[in-house]
């Protein structure tokens, strides 16, 4: 795997590119003289974790044939304050799956993910601990 970083201004906005030719903007925060024209790193590190986790979610679901109307991620987590580096030391993630889903499947799912075969979950065990919830919003009725 290689992506490439190429510098877009003087400050610290990047273009980076990975091996499917798509190109993801990376910025510092305004703080440190960024202008907030990309992601953070930590952000797309939190990023990489929902992306994984719903990749292999998606990927079990769809072998136990269950159908999956809507996905949603949200990653919350917290830093060590005051440490350089700042390491992540507790992720949270909540799932929100929409369709006429078997809960215990997504459970499941869930479970295997997180533990077993993301890897971004992996690297970020070793420094922090993830957590996660999930909910199941039933299928909406069809408009006749």
């Amino acid at each position: 795997m290689e992506v490439n970083l190429t510098r877009v201004d003087q400050d610290y906005h990047f273009q980076a590119t990975g091996s499917s030719g798509i190109e993801v903007n990376i910025d510092g925060s305004p703080e440190i003289g960024g202008h907030n024209a990309g992601a953070r790193p930590m952000e797309l590190l939190l990023m990489g974790l929902g992306g994984c986790s719903s990749i292999d979610i998606i990927q079990i679901l769809k072998k136990q044939r269950q159908q999956i109307d809507s996905f949603d991620i949200k990653v919350n987590a917290e830093r060590t304050p005051g440490e350089v580096p700042s390491l992540f030391k507790n992720i949270h993630v909540h799932f929100k799956l929409g369709g006429p889903l078997d809960e215990e499947k997504v459970r499941k799912a869930i479970d295997l993910s997180l533990d077993k075969y993301c890897s971004v979950a992996a690297i970020l065990y070793k420094t922090a601990t993830i957590t996660h919830s999930f909910e199941v919003v039933p299928a909406k009725a069809p408009v006749a």
